[in-house]
């Protein structure tokens, strides 16, 4: 059964000044594939991503996201899709509650179904007992979670994670990567950067970033076999030192 291609680039570029940090990348992801993408610090891929979401404007190329154009209709695309950031997903000061409340605001859910969500929320990850505490009384785990799960209110088309695991054990690692299957499994397409390569091993494909460009794409099995290796760091190593 064919796929719908959710996003779509083609020779996307952003330039500052006479700094290219992004350079002409091409790359489809279909619906409910969970894509990896990686690369070190400085390598493009934050900046690459906030011409995805629809918040920072590209110097030139194309993309589509969720059917909608990065250059015209970036209001569209932040409706149509979910984001969490590594530094900031939650309101510290608010409640569990609270925080879903307002997340389901922004995103125009109603009352009613705000409700729903909350109950139904808090009582899948196992919150119901703690939902009217402070999110920042939470251990790190539950919070991030908790934004995740926030990200999905409004039944997105495609979830962006920048870097969702960074600084948790690695049980509560494994229990995250079990919400983004069951979210993939569901036709949520999961757009995902990490720091960590095991979990690359996760992702259905892979695309590696070295200096602003896409210098490898596949599967995580193609790439080990691509570049004679038995892990995922290694590739990464490999293509990071040239």
């Amino acid at each position: 059964m064919k796929k719908n291609k959710v996003i779509s680039v083609n020779g996307l570029t952003k330039m500052f000044g006479d700094f290219t940090a992004v350079n002409q990348i091409s790359f489809e992801v279909e619906q409910g594939e969970i894509f990896g993408f990686l690369g070190a610090n400085g390598a493009g891929k934050t900046t690459a991503m906030k011409m995805l979401i629809g918040i920072s404007t590209p110097s030139s190329g194309q993309a589509e996201v969720a059917g909608f154009d990065v250059f015209t209709q970036a209001e569209d695309i932040k409706k149509n899709i979910g984001y969490m950031s590594q530094k900031f997903a939650l309101y510290d000061d608010l409640t569990v509650k609270e925080n879903i409340t307002f997340f389901g605001g922004i995103y125009g859910l109603s009352r009613k179904q705000i409700k729903t969500k909350t109950t139904t929320l808090t009582e899948e990850l196992g919150l119901s007992e703690v939902a009217n505490q402070l999110v920042g009384s939470l251990p790190l785990g539950w919070k991030q979670k908790l934004a995740f799960s926030a990200t999905m209110l409004h039944n997105p088309k495609i979830v962006f994670l920048d870097e969702p695991t960074g600084g948790v054990d690695p049980i509560t690692r494994r229990q995250f990567w079990e919400m983004i299957y069951k979210a993939a499994h569901n036709g949520t397409t999961i757009f995902v950067t990490t720091h960590y390569m095991d979990e690359a091993e996760y992702c259905d494909r892979v695309s590696i970033m070295v200096n602003g460009k896409i210098e490898a794409l596949d599967t995580p099995k193609k790439l080990k076999q691509q570049f004679e290796t038995d892990t995922m760091n290694d590739v990464f190593l490999k293509l990071a030192r040239g």
